[in-house]
């Protein structure tokens, strides 16, 4: 890997016609996870996330609520932006589709296609979802019935959809029909991860329709340039707030994308439509687009019917905010589907954090504490015990690494956890409680190693957890600016004064059973 090198990261923008929900955590998260190990790692990284708020879906909801629909988003919004604050999401910017820079930039791509003889004018006749906001083709639909017994017609995602007719500018997508072939079988890490890419394949070789990109039976939404009455379907839209976030068409600086993280049902979206849209400019690719599996609550979809939706605010009051975020990329297997349930949020929390990493730090730095005046202690004698756990910890950060930069996220923090396994039996082996009359110097040595794997165990695990992690670095007295990849190698300053050692992890317990 290059140091220093750009790497531009981008969610899916969220459709903010309701409050976010576990799905909306769970992608930004991990999204944060990589872009905060790429920063570690020495790069220059753009984050960028936000919202979706144009389509019928937002201009229906805001019809219903009884206010316009700008006002409507406004508020939705800020509790997209309220979750990312609360589960320190480190983005670069939040974008909005109704920032004036990008409703240029989605004029200025439009135009691009149509300079590049890509748009023509017709009528499109179909079935369409409002809630997904896509067009489905007849063969994909699922025969279904309502409540009374009545015929009707669902997407592949199990949503409503409707015959659809209006004028309609169109895109010439059977025009990319077998450059998109060529690009999934010349570049298989264009779409993560495979089977992603087994189904976009399928689904382009199954034949390609051109697009209807505009829509004239509603208003709320980016104008087409140039032709009155017409909006842009809001996928178009959506998509190019990676060009907008990138500084399109002032600068270019950031664009291509190095990866688009996405839900597995927006993948067709991202894959085929995008690349496409993206030729038709002269504009280069992504790198990557990962279409990351659904969370699931107990092994169920979440759903308002089922009344098991649950509010990723309250999750995150109740077990702690770094909790969640291991919680999320631990126990879901990035690429998955993943389930998760509170008793299983509390389980890993006390197994992997308590137990486990907390449990390990409280030990060693509590006898730093009152056997070593409090300072980090000078290690006079190394054995091969000692040399044996640098030499698998070492080891084992090379595979960290290669876990995070393949996306095997929930990997790379099983990695972290063989650390801790590794050092705990490193301490409980050499009882430096028992050393402390019998050979201080050796105590010493083994606290201090100790305490070393603890500060690399804290420096890998930051992307999962920064704030837990930067209060145990700070209760090794670990500068600040020695803290990221680059320090890994280097070592625990013999004799520095540490702070009081205090829980970074407590054990979580219900509250009838405190």
């Amino acid at each position: 890997m290059k140091i220093n090198d750009k790497y531009y990261i981008t969610t899916a923008i969220s459709y903010p016609n309701g409050r976010p929900h576990m799905g909306h955590a769970y992608e930004v998260v991990a999204t944060d996870a990589i872009a905060r190990f790429h920063r570690l790692s020495g790069r220059d990284v753009r984050f960028l996330t936000g919202t979706d708020e144009h389509g019928l879906k937002v201009a229906q909801a805001a019809r219903t609520a009884g206010i316009a629909p700008l006002a409507y988003v406004d508020e939705m919004v800020s509790s997209f932006k309220e979750l990312a604050s609360l589960l320190n999401i480190s983005h670069d910017r939040f974008i909005r589709t109704t920032d004036p820079d990008h409703i240029a930039a989605c004029q200025t791509l439009w135009r691009a296609l149509a300079a590049n003889d890509d748009l023509y004018l017709g009528r499109y006749e179909g079935w369409y979802s409002v809630r997904d906001e896509a067009y489905y083709e007849p063969a994909e639909l699922i025969d279904a019935e309502d409540a009374s017994g009545a015929k009707l017609k669902l997407s592949p995602q199990g949503t409503p959809v409707e015959w659809t007719i209006e004028e309609s500018w169109f895109f010439r997508l059977s025009k990319y029909q077998d450059q998109l072939l060529a690009l999934y079988d010349a570049h298989p890490q264009f779409v993560q991860p495979a089977s992603r890419r087994n189904e976009m394949r399928a689904f382009v070789a199954g034949g390609l329709r051109d697009l209807s990109i505009s829509r004239t039976s509603f208003d709320w939404g980016v104008p087409v340039p140039d032709s009155p009455g017409h909006v842009m379907y809001v996928w178009i839209d959506a998509l190019t707030n990676y060009l907008s976030g990138a500084g399109y068409p002032a600068e270019n600086q950031w664009w291509p994308a190095d990866l688009h993280v996405v839900g597995k049902d927006v993948v067709r979206f991202h894959a085929v439509y995008w690349p496409a849209f993206l030729w038709s400019a002269g504009l280069a690719l992504p790198t990557t687009v990962f279409g990351h599996g659904h969370i699931l609550n107990r092994g169920e979809k979440m759903s308002k019917s089922l009344g098991n939706v649950v509010d990723p605010f309250e999750l995150a009051a109740t077990y702690g905010v770094d909790q969640l975020r291991w919680f999320l990329l631990r126990d879901v297997a990035f690429g998955e589907d993943g389930s998760y349930s509170e008793a299983a949020i509390a389980e890993r929390s006390n197994a992997d954090l308590a137990n486990g990493i907390g449990n390990l730090a409280q030990r060693c730095l509590s006898m730093i504490s009152k056997n070593c005046d409090g300072r980090v202690p000078v290690q006079p004698v190394r054995n091969a015990d000692d040399d044996q756990l640098l030499g698998d910890l070492v080891a084992l950060t090379t595979t960290y690494m290669e876990e995070m930069r393949f996306l095997r996220l929930h990997r790379a923090l099983e990695i972290i956890m063989q650390m801790v396994a590794l050092a705990n039996g490193y301490f409980a082996d050499a009882a430096p409680w028992s050393l402390k009359k019998t050979d201080p110097r050796r105590m010493a040595s083994v606290l201090y190693a100790t305490a070393d794997a603890i500060r690399r165990i804290a420096i890998l695990a930051q992307p999962a957890m920064p704030v837990a992690c930067a209060a145990l670095l700070d209760q090794l007295n670990e500068p600040t600016d020695c803290r990221d990849f680059s320090a890994l190698n280097s070592a625990l300053n013999m004799g520095a004064q540490l702070p009081e050692p205090s829980g970074v992890f407590p054990r979580w317990v219900a509250p009838d059973a405190a």
